[in-house]
């Protein structure tokens, strides 16, 4: 049967690329042995095969790939289907310069490497969508094809002559007049107004990067041209006839793009994900960085997403390329799937013999065998998946959400101040998320385009632009009973990125029950203090001075010229609560105020359970809850139970605890 990736099983695979193997049939026949034998049930073709397809210009080969997806499919494996954008054949860049991009530096680029291609150029587009109907009309509607896989990896941007005139299309577009744009662009200062929609430019080393409005557009501009491109490949799937789902590989916290602008256009979210696990300090804080970006994909549409790439074993272009420990294959495999995701793919299913990723991990290496521990690993995973197939479709069900938005984010990088040795927003919002990740409660991200409405609490750091009505939606969220957490850089700047007239945060002074006056930045190494519940507290980088109006103080600084002034804060407002942190704190910090909170609002873990340190438990539901115990620890951990439990996979009960492995995960319902 066809697989539903709705619901009915999960997938098990990876990018496949027998255009490399063509001359080799007994590769190609060992390959298919091999992905029995590991239980694969569905892999990745087509992805950087557009030479193949298309050798010279106009001249199609797809034979080929029309006998494999026929043999997998014979072979009980599903194929998802790439379209081959991402990597153009030499021919193309030779005869049409035009496909290749410009960098910032304003040179045209040479042909190699992959994305290297302009999304407005009219040849690219139309070469492009030539080859995907090809595809379409001839592997669309093949009983093997499960899924469109567009292109891979989407980024980068094109300065060309081209993309300058689409720039101002849009900005004009946008602002409609020029006053209106040196208004939003504040244009004024360095007396930079713009007289004629023909002077805007992009933002390059060699011409204008001091405008903040202008470096937001553009990156709003490249997200826009980008999904504009992708319009366009699909449309071409569709003109061949096929009306499989579609989807695009993503990337973690990737800068050059807003995901979350995706979220109506793909049918399904797909990334690619790779940790670098065993640092010296430990797997905790990978752990918790790769959970958060699976919480982040799987949040963009709100719907089980696809693990679409990791490696089984090692990298090859990480600073270290460490080698998996026993059991991190399986338990990082299955992290994905505690959080959401419906499939474990992998880059690659079988290594290639030359060129920049030889020697990156793979199911099969180079020495052609079946009896290494890494096809074991897979082969585990494989039969683990299987069983596991009845959470498919489920999602966790948080009750609390964290704002990450790729917009703040670029405004906040831009800012010029207030701490140009790093702002650090990324690593602040998985701060905040740690706290919840410990204690194993279920979490949603959010950007200021998405509704609040099924949240009790929401949690906003460094909000330092308000845009798309956030200041309202926050303001009725509290009213009506929810929780808000705010902190330092809040509501400075616009949608613009010009920075608010009046009191600050903008629009919810009210809300949070007090005025922002000044930040001040530490050195590196510089500490400031707080105390709470009995307990000091180390405060850094960056220390806010507000002045309270209605909120009650928690907490005070203990040092400096702003000793005794407030840095936590709660007010009341209408049924909810805003509560205020005015510094950047320790973690240990931000765990003890999220547990008093989760334990005041009695937001439910996904297990009933003591969790030791670098244990976490998330959970998925469908007709059953299930909760996902996972020990990141390279030691053997006992978890107390407060109610007993049953595996979900095997049956054996747990009444006072479970004994966990390193590096174990376990699925579990309550019995």
């Amino acid at each position: 049967m066809k697989p539903d990736l709705k619901g009915l099983h999960m997938l098990h695979g990876g990018d496949y690329n027998p255009d490399q193997w063509l001359d080799m049939p007994e590769i190609l026949e060992q390959d298919i042995e091999y992905m029995k034998k590991a239980g694969v049930n569905c892999v990745s073709v087509g992805i950087f095969a557009w030479a193949a397809l298309e050798p010279e210009e106009g001249v199609y080969n797809l034979g080929w790939l029309v006998d494999i997806v026929g043999k997998l499919y014979e072979n009980g494996i599903y194929s998802i289907l790439a379209t081959p954008s991402a990597a153009r054949p030499a021919w193309m860049a030779q005869k049409y310069p035009e496909v290749l991009r410009v960098s910032a530096d304003l040179t045209r680029n040479l042909m190699g490497a992959r994305h290297n291609h302009c999304y407005t150029s009219p040849v690219y587009r139309q070469k492009i969508y030539e080859i995907n109907l090809r595809l379409s009309k001839e592997l669309g509607g093949h009983p093997g094809v499960i899924l469109w896989h567009l292109s891979n990896e989407y980024g980068g941007e094109c300065f060309c002559p081209l993309c300058q005139e689409e720039f101002r299309v849009w900005v004009r577009e946008k602002y409609k007049t020029l006053e209106a744009l040196n208004k939003a662009w504040w244009a004024t200062f360095w007396s930079h107004n713009y007289t004629d929609w023909s002077q805007v430019e992009a933002p390059v080393p060699k011409g204008e990067t001091g405008v903040h409005g202008l470096n937001l557009d553009w990156k709003r501009f490249v997200t826009d041209r980008t999904i504009s491109f992708m319009r366009h490949e699909i449309a071409a799937v569709r003109a061949g006839g096929s009306d499989l789902p579609v989807t695009a590989n993503l990337m973690t916290f990737y800068n050059g793009l807003n995901y979350f602008k995706f979220k109506d256009e793909l049918d399904i979210v797909s990334w690619d994900a790779y940790p670098q696990w065993h640092g010296t300090g430990g797997d905790v804080e990978a752990a918790v960085a790769a959970a958060c970006y699976h919480d982040i994909m799987r949040s963009i549409k709100n719907m089980p997403f696809l693990l679409m790439e990791s490696t089984p074993s090692m990298t090859n272009w990480q600073p270290v390329s460490k080698l998996k420990k026993p059991g991190m294959h399986e338990l990082s495999s299955l992290q994905a799937v505690a959080h959401g995701s419906d499939s474990v793919q992998y880059f690659q299913w079988r290594k290639s013999r030359g060129s920049s990723e030889k020697f990156h991990g793979a199911a099969v290496s180079h020495d052609c065998r079946s009896d290494t521990r890494v096809f074991r690993d897979v082969a585990r995973v494989g039969k683990r998946l299987k069983g596991l197939g009845g959470l498919c479709g489920s999602l966790p069900e948080a009750k609390a959400a964290i704002f990450f938005d790729w917009e703040n984010r670029w405004a906040l990088g831009d800012s010029a101040g207030p701490r140009n040795c790093g702002i650090r927003y990324e690593e602040t919002v998985i701060a905040h998320y740690r706290a919840f990740w410990e204690m194993g409660i279920p979490v949603d991200f959010i950007d200021m385009e998405c509704q609040l409405d099924n949240y009790d609490l929401v949690i906003a750091p460094m909000l330092y632009m308000y845009r798309a009505g956030i200041e309202e939606k926050l303001k009725t969220f509290v009213e009506r009973g929810g929780v808000l957490v705010g902190t330092y850089l809040q509501g400075l700047v616009d949608q613009s990125d010009l920075c608010f007239l009046g009191e600050t945060p903008h629009g919810l002074s009210d809300v949070y029950g007090l005025r922002y006056e000044e930040i001040d930045s530490l050195y590196d190494g510089e500490e400031n203090s707080l105390d709470w519940n009995g307990k000091t507290y180390a405060v850094t980088e960056l220390c806010e001075r507000v002045h309270l109006t209605s909120a009650e103080p928690l907490a005070v600084y203990g040092s400096d010229f702003y000793a005794g002034e407030p840095v936590l804060s709660v007010n009341s407002f209408g049924r909810g609560e805003a509560y205020y942190i005015a510094a950047r704190t320790q973690q240990c910090f931000l765990c003890d105020f999220y547990r008093m909170l989760a334990e005041k609002m009695s937001l439910e873990r996904a297990l009933d359970a003591q969790l030791p340190a670098g244990v976490t438990a998330s959970r998925r539901v469908s007709d059953k809850t299930v909760a996902v115990l996972q020990n990141f620890n390279n030691a053997p951990v006992t978890v107390l139970l407060y109610s007993p439990v049953e595996d979900y996979e095997t049956g054996e009960p747990f009444y006072d605890e479970v004994r966990l492995q390193p590096y174990e995960v376990r699925f579990l319902i309550a019995k």
